[in-house]
C-alpha cells in the first residue's frame, strides 16, 4: 500500500484477511520507488493514490502482479494500456466523494468570494480593514461548472439552491440538471463564467485545458475553483493571471505533481528528487502561497468520515472480491 495515510493504514491493518500480508509505504510509487527482491517478487496487490505514476516500467517490476488498485476515482496514472495487456486488473473507486467534494468546492467559493481568510488574519493581527472584505452574496454571480459528472452536477444543485446562474460544459448531458442549467461550449463558459469551477476527470488530452489562451477570454475579476485534477490548469498562466488582477481569486485543493508540491522536506530535497518541468511547478506553487487571494489546500476536499469510510471499504472489498474471481469496480 503506498502514499497512505494514518487512517487508510489503520483500517487495512484492522481488516486484513488472514493469508493476506500487507506492507505500507508512505511515499507514492513510481520510477524512483526502491522496493526489496521479496516485495517485488511476492506482491499481488497494490494500492495506490492519485500522486504514484504507474508506468509499464513499474509495472513489470513486480513478477506476480495481478491487481492494482487505486483509492481514486481517476485513474489516468495508471498505464492501462499494458496492464490490459498482461491482465493486471486495474479497479477504482466511484462516485466516493460526490457530496463532500461538491461542498467543499462551493465552501472555497464562499471563502473567496467573502473574503474571509483576508478578515481572518486581519483580525487575529488586529488590523481591520471592513471595505477589505466586501464581497458580493453568491446568486449574484455566475458560475460556470466544466464537467457534469458525480460532483459537478451536485456543485450544481447547490449553487442552483443559492440562485446563481449555472452554465456547464460536460461531454454529455446530465438529466439532473438539464432543466435548470444551461449547457454550452467551453468557449462560451470560459467567456461568461464569473466563478470557474473544474469538475471533469483528467485524461491526458485535456491536459491544460484551462490555460494562457482561455484566460484571455475570460471575464476580469473571474475566480478559478479547483477540485479535480491539477493537470487541467496551467499553473504558471494562473499565476501570471493573479498578478495581472486578471483572475481576482483561486482556491486549489489539487496540483500538477502534487507530491512534489506538497513535499515536507527541503527545497533542495525536491530539486534533488525531480523532473525540471515538476520543480518549475513547484517553485510557482510558492509563489501561490504569497498571495492573499490564493487558497491552496492538500487534496483534502473527499475527506469526511463518510466519504473516507466508504473510500476504505470498497478498496478492500474489491480486492477481496477479485481475489474469489468477481470482478467489482474492474476498469481493465
Amino acid at each position: 500500500m503506498f502514499d497512505f495515510r494514518e487512517s487508510e493504514k489503520e483500517f487495512f491493518e484492522n481488516n486484513k484477511q488472514e493469508d493476506f500480508e500487507i506492507t505500507f509505504n508512505s511515499k507514492p510509487l513510481d520510477d524512483s520507488t526502491i522496493l526489496s527482491e521479496d516485495e517485488l517478487n511476492n506482491t499481488v496487490a497494490i494500492s495506490v493514490f492519485t500522486t504514484s505514476n504507474i508506468t509499464e516500467k513499474v509495472l513489470k517490476k513486480f513478477k506476480n502482479l495481478r491487481i492494482v488498485v487505486t483509492r481514486s476515482t481517476a485513474y489516468s496514472h495508471i498505464d492501462l494500456n499494458y496492464c490490459s495487456k498482461t491482465n493486471i486488473a486495474v479497479i477504482n473507486v466511484e462516485e466516493y466523494g460526490r457530496t463532500a467534494v461538491a461542498e467543499y468546492a462551493v465552501a472555497l467559493m464562499l471563502s473567496l468570494v467573502r473574503n474571509l481568510l483576508p478578515a481572518y488574519f486581519d483580525m487575529k493581527n488586529r488590523k481591520i480593514n471592513h471595505k477589505k472584505y466586501e464581497g458580493r452574496i453568491l446568486s449574484s454571480y455566475t458560475i460556470g461548472i466544466i464537467g457534469c459528472g458525480a460532483v459537478g452536477s451536485t456543485v450544481a444543485k447547490i449553487a442552483r439552491f443559492l440562485g446563481m446562474k449555472v452554465l456547464i460544459y460536460s461531454y454529455m448531458k446530465n438529466p439532473d440538471v438539464d432543466k435548470e442549467c444551461d449547457f454550452v461550449e467551453l468557449e462560451e463558459l470560459i467567456k461568461n463564467s464569473d466563478i470557474i469551477s473544474l469538475h471533469v476527470p483528467y485524461n491526458g488530452d485535456n491536459y491544460h485545458m484551462i490555460g494562457s489562451d482561455e484566460f484571455e477570454k475570460m471575464k476580469d475579476g473571474v475566480y478559478i475553483i479547483n477540485t479535480s485534477r491539477g493537470e487541467l490548469l496551467d499553473i504558471k498562466a494562473l499565476y501570471d493571471n493573479l498578478i495581472n488582477g486578471k483572475v481576482k481569486g483561486a482556491a486549489l485543493d489539487v496540483l500538477e505533481c502534487e507530491f512534489l508540491s506538497t513535499h515536507p522536506g527541503e527545497m533542495r530535497d525536491i530539486i534533488e528528487e525531480s523532473n525540471n518541468h515538476c520543480v518549475e511547478v513547484a517553485l510557482i506553487t510558492q509563489k501561490l502561497f504569497n498571495l492573499n487571494n490564493v487558497i491552496i489546500t492538500p487534496h483534502i476536499a473527499y475527506n469526511t468520515t463518510e466519504s473516507v469510510n466508504y473510500l476504505l471499504k470498497s478498496t478492500f472489498n474489491s480486492i477481496r472480491d477479485y481475489l474469489k474471481g468477481m470482478n467489482t469496480n474492474r476498469v481493465c
